[in-house]
Order: C-alpha cells, then structure tokens, then sequence
C-alpha cells in the first residue's frame, strides 16, 4: 500500500480543447480524391461521413460527396457487413465509380470490423458481376490525426495498385497533404524539367474544379488507375516532407516508414526525402532532387523566380527581422514554415502541432540554423494550450489554418492563413507555399501582414511605409 501513489501527487486528467488535429479518415478522403474515378466510403455512422464533408466543402469550395455504411445501434452489436455491401452496390449503382476506398472510423474499429475480408467476401458472392477496384485503409481516429489517415491511404493505394514489370522511365512524386494549388506548382515545375512523372495522388482538379454546365457524381481530375500500376516499375520516388510514417495497430508496419520507402523495399523503387520546399535553401534542395533525376540543369525561369525572391528577402527585412512567431499546424507543414521563417530573420518561438512524432524538435534544430535550438515544441498539443502559451510568450504574428483565428483575435496581432483548415477565408485551396513561387506569395503575405498592423495601430496612419 505504501507504493501506491497518493491522490495528491496523481496529475488531474486534462481533455482536448479544440485539438490542433483532424480525424485520420478525413485526411483519408483528401487522399482519395486524389485517384481518378474513386469514391470515398466512409465504413462508420452517417455523421463521420457528415463532418468530413463540411470540413472539406468549407476549405475547397466544391462538391464532395463520400458516402457511408451508416452504422446503427444495430449495426454495431452486430456488425458492419450487410450494410457495407449495401453501400458498395448503392455507389456502383449511382457513381460508376473505377475505384472505392473504404476507410474504417473508430466505430467500426472499436468492435473490429474485418474490412479487408468483407470486402472479399462480398465480391465473391456476386461472380460475374464487374467490379471497381476496392481496397480498405485502417483510419480509426483515437490513433493519429488526419496525416496519419492521409499517409495509410497513399500507403494502401501504393500497395493495392503498384505491379511488377520491366523499369519504366517515370518518377513518383509523393507531395503530401497541400493545396490544389501547390500540386499545380510542382506539375509544372516537373514537367520543365522534361520528367514524367506520377503524383500520388493528385487533387489538384478534383478538389479545385472550373464551373460546371451540370453536376458532375465524379469530378474530373485525379492520379489514373493505369498510371497507378507503373509507380513499381519507377525509376525513383520523391517524397515531399519528413513526417510519413505509416502506423497501424500502434505499430511500425514492419520497419517501413511510408510508401516511398515501401516501394524502394519491395520494388526496388530508390526514394528521395527532402522537407517540404518552402524558402530558398529547402527549394534549392529539391530541385537538386530533379537535376540529379532528369539530367538537366533548372530552367531558367526558375533560377529568375529565385533571383526575384533574393531581392524581395533584401526589400522586406526590415519589416519581419526579430519578429516572433507562433507556428502550428501538421507537422510536415510546421517544419517547412519554421525553416522560411527562420531564413528571413523571424524568430519562432513556439511550433505547435496535434500529431506527436516525437521527432519535431530534433528536425526544427537540424532545418532552422539560426534559432532552431531555442524554439519551443508543443507535440499532441489542442488550441487551448497554444492559446495559452501564446498570452505568455507575446508573439508579432502567428501562422497557421483558421482554428487559430481566435487567439491572434485575442491578442490583437496578424494571423497569416496557410494550410488546411481555412474556413474563414475564400482561396484557401489556391494558397501556394512550395517553391520559389509559392514563397514569393507567402513572404509578401507576411511582410504586408506586418505593415498592415503597424498602419492599422499607429496613431499617424502611415500611408508611406
């Protein structure tokens, strides 16, 4: 009894307040999206299909339908399969969709939901009848938050789809949960380097469409199916961010850490990591990646655009040196965002993320030369806690999706809006942050968010600053 800790000394329970994550089959979705023809079926209750939903619309601005196995009370004392089957035909009926993903909830995972064997079960039982392709991805959302659901999808997608064959002189880019409008980006930055490639996947259309004439069930756009089968055959993979890791049960999937490193092992497939490229030397590096891999040198547009973004470094420094920031977001998007910030002068003092890899801190110090050692990291970390430490510390800005508006509102001080969620803005899916070109837009934004405060709160009212 003397061992026992007393009720004194036991840490009270704190919940989450207002996480600083998404639910894993949400970023599975995203994903989804990305594939030519695939409907997303949400293999839970209705609401998860619901929230996911709204979050998206909201963010994107288009139509996204997912559909959803509608668990019940019933459903979940006695299992998920009839009404899963139901929902697959009901798809098939209406969509004629090339490919469904299935992705679990915490619902269905919790009373261990065998989806893999379901979905065999049920293709079985109807022979003859033509088929999509299906596949399932575990995505309970007590384990990880949506990167983890969006990077086991592009695992299962890797997995599910990549053939053997003879080498076929294409790469792999695997460029993370960002925009529609960074996908465009590095499409054409691939294609000037003369690569072809596949990007897995690609929502650059899908989750950003022109206006329709009518209503599309399936909108245009996504990675296609048989381009999907040569990703083994590849001559190498390039994967944008450090953070990929593929988790399932808890558990490493036996040592290998993402889809790239996947194929490198079971198709021979060499992978490339770099950070994600935002700011001048984590671009520089990437295009290092396609120099190496296309043969050529950079095209000259972009040693322009580079020169361009030097200067405007040189013209906007008064403006943010020793500036302090708060960063929060996924924490591919933080180490990116750290790494510029810390390249134009601005000291981040706090990076700030709902996924705990427990590796952030470390890839702050080694990608922020300059101040890397003295930020402070928030792993596992809600909104509250942030809110929080940003009254203590006093930052000039903070950066990062909506959910934070409402500290910078607090605080009276500028919010820069980047990443995903943004809910309280139009274009958040047109907001570019790779390369060159993305960070010339996301360093006048913060040099103008700058300017705009000192005007806004100065008793003069500068017009010439």
């Amino acid at each position: 009894m003397d061992n026992l800790p007393r009720l004194k000394d036991i840490k009270p329970f704190v919940s989450t307040r207002n996480a600083c994550k998404l639910c894993s089959p949400l970023g599975a979705s995203v994903a989804l999206k990305g594939i030519e023809g695939c409907v997303p079926v949400i293999h839970g209750s209705q609401g998860c299909a619901t929230y996911i939903r709204r979050y998206m619309i909201s963010h994107y601005k288009e139509p996204v339908d997912i559909a959803s196995s509608n668990f019940s009370e019933e459903t979940t004392i006695f299992g998920g399969a009839e009404n899963l089957k139901q929902a697959l035909g009901n798809v098939i009926d209406q969509y004629k969709p090339q490919a469904i993903g299935v992705s679990t909830t915490c619902l269905s995972e919790t009373i261990g939901e065998d989806v893999p064997n379901m979905l065999k079960q049920i293709s079985s039982m109807t022979e003859g009848h033509e088929w999509p392709e299906l596949f399932t991805v575990s995505t309970p959302s007590y384990q990880g938050t949506h990167m983890d659901g969006f990077h086991a999808t592009v695992y299962e997608i890797v997995k599910h789809f990549a053939q053997d064959g003879e080498l076929y002189k294409v790469i792999n880019l695997f460029p993370g949960f960002v925009s529609p409008a960074d996908l465009r980006v590095l499409k054409q930055i691939l294609s000037d380097f003369e690569l072809d490639y596949i990007m897995i996947p690609d929502f650059s259309d899908s989750l950003d469409n022109g206006a329709w004439d009518k209503y599309y069930r399936v909108p245009d756009g996504g990675t296609p199916i048989d381009r999907l089968r040569l990703c083994g055959q590849a001559v190498s993979s390039i994967e944008l961010g450090l953070f990929n890791k593929v988790t399932a049960g808890g558990k490493n999937n036996s040592g290998i850490n993402s889809a790239g490193e996947w194929l490198e092992k079971n198709k021979e497939v060499p992978c490339h990591q770099c950070v994600l490229p935002i700011g001048v030397s984590a671009t520089d590096v990437f295009f290092t990646h396609l120099e190496f891999l296309s043969a050529n040198v950079t095209p000259p547009k972009y040693e322009k655009q580079r020169a361009r973004l030097l200067d405007s470094y040189a013209d906007g420094h008064k403006y943010v040196f020793g500036k302090k920031a708060i960063v929060y977001g996924e924490e591919d998007l933080v180490l990116g965002l750290c790494s510029f910030l810390d390249e134009i002068g601005v000291e981040v003092i706090l990076a700030g993320s709902g996924a705990n890899s427990g590796e952030l801190s470390e890839k702050l110090k080694e990608y922020c030369p300059e101040n890397g050692e003295g930020i402070k990291t928030m792993c596992d970390a809600d909104f509250e806690q942030i809110n929080e430490q940003a009254h203590l510390l006093k930052p000039d800005f903070i950066i990062g999706n909506s959910k934070g508006y409402y500290i910078a509102r607090d605080l009276k001080i500028p919010i820069i809006r980047v990443g995903f969620p943004i809910h309280d803005r139009l274009g958040g899916q047109r907001i570019k942050h790779l390369s060159y070109e993305g960070t010339q837009e996301l360093f006048d934004r913060v040099v103008n968010a700058m300017i705009e405060h000192k005007q806004e709160n100065s008793p003069i009212g500068y017009k010439y600053i």
